[in-house]
C-alpha cells in the first residue's frame, strides 16, 4: 500500500468534491455565497472600498447585526479585507480581495439579471397564482 502525503490527500479530496452532497465543503460554500446579504455586500463592494456606515445605507433592510455577521464571514473566507484607520471616530473600510472580485463578477451578474427580469418573473407568478387558485 502506497503512502500519500497530506497535500496529495487534499488534492484527491478536491478532485472528488461533489456540491450535491450536503457534507461536501463546496456545498457549504455554495450555501454561504448564495445568501442574499452576501451577494448584496459583494455587489456593493465591487466598484471599490466602502465604510461600514456606507454599506449599511446602500443595502436597504440589512440590520447592523446581519451586516456585521456577513462582513465577518466574508473576511474569514478571504473575500474581503477590513482596514482600520485610527482616528476619532475610528474609520473602518471594507474592500474585496482578488478572490472577492472574482466572485463579484458572478454575483453582480445575478443581481443585474434579477433587476432586468423581475417584471417577467412577477407576471409569471401572477399567472401561476391565477391558474392554481383553490376556489
Amino acid at each position: 500500500m502506497a503512502t500519500t502525503t497530506a497535500a496529495q490527500r487534499r488534492e484527491q479530496a478536491r478532485i472528488e468534491y461533489d456540491a450535491f452532497l450536503k457534507s461536501c465543503p463546496t456545498n457549504q460554500l455554495l450555501d454561504r455565497i448564495s445568501d442574499k446579504w452576501v451577494s448584496l455586500v459583494v455587489s456593493a463592494l465591487a466598484p471599490g472600498p466602502l465604510r461600514y456606515s456606507d454599506l449599511g445605507r446602500k443595502i436597504a433592510g440589512v440590520s447592523p447585526k446581519m451586516l456585521t455577521q456577513t462582513l465577518r464571514s466574508l473576511e474569514r473566507d478571504g473575500l474581503l479585507t477590513r482596514t482600520v484607520t485610527p482616528s476619532v471616530p475610528v474609520r473602518v473600510d471594507y474592500e474585496l480581495t482578488a478572490l472577492g472580485h472574482n466572485l463579484a463578477l458572478l454575483l453582480t451578474a445575478v443581481k443585474d439579471w434579477a433587476e432586468t427580469h423581475f417584471d417577467e418573473v412577477h407576471e409569471a407568478r401572477e399567472r401561476y397564482d391565477t391558474e392554481n387558485r383553490d376556489d
